[in-house]
């Protein structure tokens, strides 16, 4: 039995826990990188399960068909845009996911609405540079905070804001007043939302109806002081329309921790742009959270070599 790990960017997979309970007889490989096409599929063909890491490298249909040992995915987390369920279960395979907190995304996005205020790394780089201030901070308390989506993630955020002394109104296209009163925020149509907040942080399951959800018209009505936070998913931002945004300086700066391409190509002009705060996707990249995805992924593959699947994933 030969199990492959994929993209383990920070070599932690080994770490997070006891790979030796599967025995002598399960050969794991750790793989690090994130390659494509050919290559994948030579490197994965041996292999009779695959571990994966969500929205890394895709799983779909053509990648299964050349890989004739396969028998088993595992996924962090119960969800995973770059792997094809239906394909996999249509061909006998087993799939199971992991639980996953979440809490982790929540927090980078206020800590990131948080450098933005007090321009943080803009006065670090300064300081490292030799310099001293340059930056004129805001305050948070008072600040308009606009949540898009106010799911799991988007009331945790609000719950942060709240302890700031924020204003915080959300909207998305499901939303009802009545979660608003839940979450103790203010219902607001999209247009009041994206005119009125200083700050507008996207919390938002990517599907059809929401990519390109923040385009060049939503843009323009944005404040010119007023700044951009996406922790979601890339293709919910038109990046061609906030580029052309940030490059004309029409709103003060955007944080940006996804991609439509990851990792970004170092050569991509997106990482010299002043006002653009980009993390390398460091959402869920915590310490606890990697010990839950790696801990119970060791969980699914344990359970799939007895030929009991857990945490079984339907299409």
């Amino acid at each position: 039995m030969r199990i492959a790990i994929l993209d383990d960017w920070l070599d932690c997979a080994l770490d997070s826990c006891d790979w030796n309970r599967l025995g002598p007889d399960v050969t794991i490989d750790v793989f690090h990188d994130t390659i494509a096409g050919t290559a994948l599929v030579e490197r994965l063909q041996p292999h009779d399960i695959i571990c994966m890491m969500r929205e890394r490298t895709p799983v779909d249909a053509a990648l299964m068909n050349q890989l004739p040992n396969l028998k088993g995915i595992v996924t962090s987390g119960m969800r995973n845009a770059a792997l094809d369920i239906d394909a996999a279960r249509s061909r006998g395979l087993m799939i199971s996911g992991t639980g996953s907190p979440g809490h982790a995304t929540s927090e980078l996005a206020f800590t990131l609405i948080a450098m933005q205020a007090r321009q943080i790394f803009a006065s670090a780089t300064t300081m490292r540079n030799g310099g001293w201030q340059t930056h004129l901070g805001r305050d948070l308390r008072g600040a308009r905070l606009g949540i898009l989506g106010l799911g799991r993630l988007g009331a945790q955020l609000a719950g942060y804001a709240k302890a700031f002394g924020m204003e915080i109104q959300a909207w998305s296209q499901n939303l009802t007043e009545e979660r608003c009163d839940e979450v103790g925020v203010s219902y607001v149509d999209r247009d009041t939302l994206f005119r009125s907040s200083d700050f507008i942080s996207i919390h938002l399951k990517l599907s059809a109806r929401v990519r390109q959800l923040v385009g060049a018209e939503e843009i323009a009505m944005m404040k010119p002081d007023a700044y951009l936070v996406n922790t979601s998913r890339a293709p919910i931002i038109d990046m061609e329309a906030l580029t052309n945004a940030l490059v004309n300086q029409q709103i003060a700066g955007a944080a940006i921790d996804v991609y439509d391409h990851e990792p970004v190509p170092a050569t991509d002009p997106l990482r010299h742009m002043p006002n653009l705060l980009m993390t390398p996707h460091i959402g869920y990249v915590t310490r606890e959270t990697m010990d839950i995805f790696y801990g119970e992924t060791l969980d699914a593959v344990e359970a799939m070599i007895a030929g009991t699947p857990i945490r079984e994933l339907m299409p």
